[in-house]
């Protein structure tokens, strides 16, 4: 079984920063592509950022100059560092992973970290 599980999320004021960590754990072969999601209230799950094996990275426009995706595939693990932030990125934070078990690619989720960005 695969787990993805996420940190880092919380409260914080518009201008600020947090720092998301999500790290894989479990049996697998290999991780492709890792990402971020995120759901607000009301509105449909949509792509924060995500980042292949190799490194190449592909943002949101909402996001582009604000947020930094990375991984360190050594550790299984990706962080989202999120810069100046506004009301409008409160949401659930979702980690998401394509991992390889045995002969398949799956997708797995995390649990789901809140940020909320107020004053």
């Amino acid at each position: 079984q695969v787990q993805l599980v996420e940190s880092g999320g919380g409260l914080v004021q518009p201008g600020g920063s947090l720092r998301l960590s999500c790290a894989a754990s479990g049996t697998f072969i290999r991780i492709n592509a890792m990402g971020w999601y995120r759901q607000a209230l009301g509105k449909q799950r949509e792509l924060v950022a995500s980042i292949t094996s190799g490194g190449s990275t592909n943002y949101d426009d909402s996001v582009k100059g604000r947020f930094t995706i990375s991984r360190d595939n050594a550790k299984n693990t990706v962080d989202l560092q999120m810069n100046r932030l506004n009301p409008e990125d409160t949401a659930v934070y979702y980690c998401n992973a394509g991992v390889v078990v045995v002969w398949s690619e799956y997708d797995f989720w995390g649990q789901g970290t809140q940020v909320t960005v107020s004053s």
